[in-house]
């Protein structure tokens, strides 16, 4: 055990919702105070042992409907004491796992010893937004309201749809590469899921949703996968937003969720009587030229590995979140610099039970998702090494790589 070695000592997230579904009206802080209470119930943790919590959201204008502030209000509503200290933080779909390393560095500086990471959203409830200069009045002419899921782009810059898309031919990765990569996906979550592996009581909770008359809704498992797709149906699917490629097949839905992940200094779990799930070997981020946002998690994993001291043929699984399936697929053909056998072994070990496209993606929750879903695979199979690397908008990456002992 090194001097502030930190580890993962709970994890664990709400079902994620799809596109207008049984969590379509629950705010993101809501969710996210949810999971903060139950992350620190499964290892019977005080909100007063937290000592600083980063909250990663990336649907703004979701979280402006509670006005601001979310972590410092969704701590509050968990039951974490009046002087406890958050902070908020947007990087898109990797907020999460930078809310981890924001925890991992404090931790590692010796400043505190415990530390959680959340990352929620609702993209259900993302508002139509009315031009600012509507409130000084129009004397002519139509107002238009805009819409800030649509294309999912940002202003002067392609729809990422668009990019990712282009990058995915120019690495040699077709249209029918990326759908057969979804339709695995999806059977992969299908067979997972019928076999256990997600459950509640590892990085599931069961969410309770109170009505004004009759019992609650209750949701206990993912509501976005889609066990009857196929290849063919998947191939009909017209491209979206001027993609070359990128389908509603091939990409992740609009969805809604949070996850909470506790971390500590080892020295701290171990006073504790807490037995680690994951010890975190590096943690960091990266960002490169805008377009290359589908080749950034393979970057990404290279400087994990890097910081690590960790090979890439050490390492026993790999998570890479499917903004598109163009993500996973020209990562690996990165970290494989072409060679066909290579990409192929690493794509074995990928996503091994799914990922986003049959899971769902809240962007703001996903980095974190990886990350455990991750952890307790590794678990399952008696420990190994792994790395988690996730996209953000605008080609922003972070990346972690665990080490989870055997029983």
């Amino acid at each position: 055990m090194k001097k502030n070695d930190v580890v993962v000592v709970s994890a664990v997230r709400t079902p994620f919702g799809r596109f207008g579904g049984t969590l379509k009206d629950i705010p993101s802080i809501d969710l996210a105070a949810m999971v903060i209470r139950e992350v620190l119930q499964r290892v019977s943790i005080k909100g007063e042992e937290v000592e600083e919590t980063y909250y990663g959201t990336a649907v703004i204008g979701e979280a402006a409907l509670e006005t601001d502030v979310p972590a410092r209000q969704a701590t509050l509503k968990a039951g974490m004491p009046a002087d406890h200290i958050s902070v908020t933080l947007d990087r898109a779909c990797c907020s999460s796992l930078t809310a981890l390393r924001l925890g991992y560095r404090a931790i590692k500086a010796g400043e505190i010893d415990v530390a959680l990471a959340v990352g929620a959203d609702n993209m259900s409830r993302a508002p139509y937004v009315i031009p600012p200069d509507v409130r000084w009045g129009k004397r002519l002419g139509n107002i238009q309201i805009w819409d800030g899921l649509f294309e999912l782009g940002y202003k002067g810059f392609n729809p990422v749809s668009v990019d990712a898309g282009e990058v995915a031919l120019e690495y040699g990765i077709t249209r029918e590469d990326q759908d057969r990569w979804a339709y695995q996906s999806q059977m992969k979550y299908a067979k997972a899921f019928s076999e256990g592996k997600f459950k509640l009581g590892e990085e599931l909770m069961k969410v309770e949703i109170p009505m004004k008359k009759g019992p609650p809704i209750v949701l206990e498992k993912d509501e976005f996968p889609k066990p009857d797709t196929t290849l063919e149906k998947l191939s009909k699917l017209p491209t979206v937003y001027g993609s070359p490629t990128v389908t509603a097949g091939n990409a992740p839905g609009l969805d809604t969720g949070a996850t909470a992940v506790l971390i500590m200094s080892e020295k701290k779990a171990k006073g504790k009587g807490l037995k680690p799930l994951a010890k975190i070997l590096s943690s960091v981020a990266t960002a490169i030229t805008p377009r290359l946002i589908a080749a950034i998690p393979g970057f990404t994993i290279q400087k994990a590995l890097a910081n690590a001291s960790v090979a890439l043929n050490q390492i026993d699984l790999i998570e890479i979140n499917e903004a598109f399936a163009a993500m996973p697929l020209v990562s690996a053909k990165i970290l494989s610099n072409g060679d066909p056998e290579k990409m192929k072994s690493i794509l074995e070990k990928t996503n091994v039970n799914g990922g986003a496209i049959a899971i769902g993606h809240p962007v703001g929750a996903s980095g974190a998702r990886i990350l455990m879903t991750l952890i307790y695979e590794l678990k399952r199979r008696g420990g190994g090494m792994g790395v988690a690397s996730i996209c953000g908008g605008l080609a922003q990456g972070d990346g972690v790589v665990v080490q989870v002992n055997g029983e």
